[in-house]
């Protein structure tokens, strides 16, 4: 399964996400904009995938136009936040998918019982 992680740049997550979800990398193909030179041709990558993964702890105008980009190509969109924050209500009518986590333990365990059940 290839997932597009979409974020904000207003937080570490080369540290907070991309390296989490690297340790899933043997199950599932991450795309992670930010670690290669792709943000240009994001929506051709979006388009290949079969999951969008939106941290959205943090709003992201650049993020929401990605989100944007996975609906209309009918991509499933799973939005994850940590505890403590509140995730704009725009995105309920994107989808019904939301997973709250409390660490990075709890969002990979998560993360991964979600998967596991598409």
């Amino acid at each position: 399964m290839k997932i597009y992680v979409g974020h904000s740049s207003g937080f570490d997550f080369k540290r907070e996400l991309y390296e989490p979800l690297g340790e899933l990398a043997g199950d599932y193909e991450f795309v992670f904009p930010h670690k290669r030179d792709i943000i240009d041709k994001s929506y051709e990558i979006i388009r290949t995938c079969d999951l969008f993964l939106a941290e959205v702890s943090f709003p992201s105008t650049g993020m929401g136009i990605e989100i944007g980009w996975a609906d209309g190509c009918n991509l499933p969109i799973v939005c994850i936040y940590k505890s403590g924050f509140k995730p704009s209500s725009a995105l309920d009518c994107m989808t019904d998918n939301f997973i709250e986590y409390e660490n990075i333990e709890d969002l990979k365990f998560k993360l991964v019982e979600f998967l596991n059940k598409m």
